[in-house]
C-alpha cells in the first residue's frame, strides 16, 4: 500500500511540474500578448482615418511582467540543463536557486 502512495505522490508532482513548465509558460506568454493588446487600446476607424484608442499603462506593464516571468523560466531551465552537464545541480533550499556540486 505504501508503494501505491509513493507512486501517486510522484505522479502528482510530475503532473504539476509538467503543467507549470510545459503548459504554464506558453499560457503566460499568451496572457502577456493579450495584456499588451489590451494596454494598446482599441483603435477606431472613421471617415477621417484611423485613430488610436486610449492607452492603458497597466496592461503594458502587466504584459512585460509576464514576459519577464517566461524569460526567467526559460533561463532557469537552460541553467538546469547546462549545470547537469558540468556536474552541478540546482538547489532550491534558499529563496533563490543556487548551483551546488553533485
Amino acid at each position: 500500500m505504501h508503494n501505491l502512495d509513493f507512486a501517486l505522490t510522484g505522479a502528482w508532482q510530475v503532473l504539476l511540474a509538467g503543467l507549470a513548465l510545459g503548459a504554464g509558460l506558453p499560457i503566460l506568454f499568451a496572457l502577456g500578448i493579450r495584456s499588451l493588446a489590451w494596454g494598446a487600446g482599441e483603435a477606431s476607424v472613421n471617415t477621417s482615418g484611423v485613430t488610436a484608442g486610449t492607452r492603458r499603462p497597466l496592461g503594458t506593464v502587466l504584459g512585460y511582467a509576464l514576459f519577464a516571468v517566461v524569460v526567467l523560466g526559460v533561463l532557469l531551465g537552460l541553467t538546469f540543463i547546462v549545470a547537469s552537464g558540468f556536474g552541478y545541480k540546482l538547489d532550491f533550499s534558499h529563496l533563490y536557486p543556487t548551483l551546488v556540486e553533485k
